[in-house]
């Protein structure tokens, strides 16, 4: 069912697109305007024109189906070497990917050392739950919300990050804005929580 005050008549940007831009413009070195090799996987469109603008020819997007990305990219065998990108951007997709674990080890190889990404998901579940044999698109919708889901992840996902080897910092919509900010900007639980993942430097020996 539509939700009240959740999609802006001007851009299109949902409560957990907001979110996620006052913590680029906030809370990270996105736009500090430092040349960055940005990887954007499945840009979504109140993103992706602001982007570019800002981050120049640095920023790169990447989808397996969309024609409007810049390059065609399976996140489970990504083509670009190791450390190749300072930034990684990927939301809402990794409940679209069978072998979610083996696109989290890819996402972290090709990670800087130092480097940081955004890996949100929606959280719907007490607990992370997928069954391989679900294939028929309206059980999918039954069993994970959407025919195009293959998972419903709970808050345990930080699990399966940390497994990957990315050190998580979890953030709400609570731990960054006073409440009148965020009816202004009708942000509310719909917002999610945002998964910043960071790949830790080597050790000097």
């Amino acid at each position: 069912m539509p939700r009240e005050n959740a999609k802006c008549p001007h851009c299109g940007a949902l409560e957990r697109h907001r979110f996620a831009w006052l913590y680029f413009t906030r809370q990270t070195d996105l736009f500090d305007g430092r040349p960055k090799q940005v990887l954007h996987v499945a840009p979504e469109r109140p993103f992706e024109p602001r982007f570019r603008k800002r981050l120049g020819p640095g920023y790169l997007t990447a989808d397996l189906l969309d024609p409007r990305a810049m390059v065609k990219m399976d996140i489970t065998r990504i083509a670009y070497p190791d450390q190749a990108f300072d930034v990684v951007c990927c939301n809402h997709v990794l409940e679209h990917v069978p072998d979610d674990r083996r696109a989290l080890e890819e996402l972290h190889r090709v990670l800087k050392d130092g480097g940081w990404a955004i890996l949100n998901v929606p959280i719907t579940a007490e607990a992370t739950y997928e069954d391989a044999s679900i294939v028929d698109p309206l059980e999918r919708v039954k069993a994970f919300g959407q025919k195009d889901h293959v998972r419903r992840y709970g808050p345990d996902f930080v699990d399966r990050l940390r497994a990957a080897r990315f050190n998580v910092k979890v953030a709400t919509v609570a731990d960054l804005h006073p409440e009148a900010e965020r009816l202004r900007m009708g942000l509310n639980a719909a917002s999610g929580e945002i998964f910043l993942c960071t790949k830790t430097l080597p050790l000097k020996t």
